[in-house]
């Protein structure tokens, strides 16, 4: 009885080490991947989740499960709920998912974003209210940011004689419109960081 459950814990480190070797590859090499299919439709799903596609990624982890050897599946369908938690925007339940999974919860600032993005954008399958609540928010955010910026351009222009309507509105869009643009790329290269410190974790 000994060996055997020390061959399982043998064949677990194999299949988490296919799945870090699979990461640099294409998904459209992840497609055709046949001698570690549990792996990369596992690696498809979690991007697809990344993507807030959540009947996308529940449809990879369903071939990942189905593919898996028995010892494995139920660390996929650990990994499944946790990628699903953040394709429907649930941030209490992602937490609880990743830590099930023995990783670090995300932070609080990220939680966070994960709600609001559930209030602005909520999944495919939420009820209409929602999806109408969330398009009254976007218009009034839009409302506010355009506030701002008309504002912000007429305190500037005083010293110089001040600006006309028309191009206070004008230049406070360009200037909404630049700074969203610079918080976003600022976000992209602050979530690409984390992912590679959390594979950095995951080899070591």
């Amino acid at each position: 009885m000994p060996p055997k459950p020390r061959q399982i814990k043998v064949e677990q480190r194999s299949a988490l080490a296919a799945m870090q070797q699979l990461e640099q590859r294409s998904d459209e090499e992840l497609e055709r991947e046949q001698k570690y299919r549990a792996a990369a439709q596992a690696i498809l799903g979690a991007r697809a989740a990344e993507r807030y596609d959540a009947d996308g990624a529940r449809a990879y982890f369903r071939k990942a499960i189905a593919a898996a050897r028995p010892q494995e599946r139920m660390q996929l369908r650990r990994m499944a709920d946790a990628s699903l938690a953040l394709a429907e925007r649930r941030p209490d339940d992602l937490k609880e998912a990743v830590q099930r999974l023995g990783q670090a919860p995300p932070s609080g600032r990220q939680l966070m974003l994960l709600r609001i993005m559930g209030f602005i954008a909520p999944p495919q399958n939420a009820p209409w209210y929602m999806k109408v609540r969330a398009i009254l928010l976007v218009v009034l955010a839009v409302a506010v940011l355009l506030a701002i910026g008309f504002l912000v351009v007429k305190l500037v222009a005083l010293p110089f004689g001040g600006a006309s309507t028309g191009g206070a509105l004008l230049l406070g869009l360009l200037l909404i419109v630049v700074v969203l643009g610079v918080l976003i790329l600022i976000g992209r290269r602050r979530q690409a960081k984390a992912r590679a410190t959390a594979r950095t974790a995951q080899r070591s």
